[in-house]
């Protein structure tokens, strides 16, 4: 832990890693809850995995046809945006099963990306880093678009924030009060799909769910109205990623993976000290 106080005094890398962590907590908080709320936690997941198929796309843009303004952060936005209104439009007006469309741009998503980055020369490595996340590679221009992206998801998610309450908690009151509850829905998903990116770039998209829905199950244990879990689950967010920093430094180990597994054993912990201590409160 030292040591990584230390490098954390001189190091550019780690100074950009901690304030990717802590800036992408702040979205994960705010759309965590609402996508706990609402229960779409598998709809969240479905745009994790299609945000592969943008990022190889642009990614092989960029290195074979010389795209060189063309980021992978810019692919992976277009097409988690993309697949959360499939997704949604089918959710809300189509008659086949959700969960078989998910499934499909889940796969199609993931087969695109592995295709793109196979045609990419010298860039098959980086698909461990797409999903696992590498958050060591941030560097000064993903911290602003990552910022961007935070402060267009949080004030969004504030300015609507009854409007999401009603649409996530009472869905049949909140239509018979005129309020358009699918444009709500879609705009929810879109706001969760910009949260996917943010979290890309911490975690990957293996572990992206985990950050997005573990820390709001946590604070859920503790405080009641939806706001307090927003502001909890983004504290905690934040603290697990500084923790996965930390931990993952001295035996040089994924901070990704270590972040999600401190989050995990959190989670689980807290809810093993629930069931031990509740009925003696009670």
């Amino acid at each position: 832990m030292t040591d990584f106080i230390h490098a954390l005094t001189t190091s550019v890398i780690l100074q950009n890693a901690l304030l990717a962590g802590v800036i992408a907590s702040i979205a994960c908080g705010v759309v965590g809850s609402y996508v706990v709320a609402r229960r779409i936690t598998y709809i969240a997941a479905g745009i994790a995995h299609c945000v592969l198929g943008g990022m190889g796309i642009a990614r092989y843009l960029q290195i074979v046809h010389g795209w060189t303004g063309l980021q992978p952060l810019h692919g992976a936005l277009a097409a988690a945006l993309l697949s959360a209104v499939i997704i949604g439009w089918v959710s809300l007006r189509a008659r086949q099963r959700e969960d078989t469309v998910i499934s499909a741009l889940w796969a199609i998503g993931m087969a695109v990306g592995i295709l793109f980055i196979s045609q990419t020369p010298g860039y098959n490595e980086d698909l461990m880093s797409y999903l696992f996340g590498n958050i060591l590679l941030v560097s000064h221009t993903d911290l602003v678009l990552i910022l961007l992206l935070d402060v267009l998801v949080v004030g969004i998610g504030l300015v609507f924030y009854n409007k999401f309450l009603a649409v996530c908690f009472d869905e049949e009151f909140t239509r018979l009060r005129g309020v358009s509850v699918e444009f709500y829905y879609l705009l929810l998903l879109c706001l969760t799909a910009l949260t996917v990116v943010v979290l890309v770039t911490v975690v990957g998209l293996i572990m992206v769910i985990a950050l997005l829905t573990l820390p709001v199950a946590v604070a859920a244990y503790f405080v009641r109205r939806l706001w307090q879990v927003m502001l909890t689950a983004t504290l905690l967010s934040a603290a697990l990623t500084t923790a996965g920093l930390a931990v993952s430094y001295g035996p040089d180990l994924p901070a990704g993976a270590t972040t999600i597994a401190l989050a995990g054993a959190f989670y689980l912990a807290v809810i093993i000290g629930v069931r031990i201590f509740a009925p003696a409160r009670g």
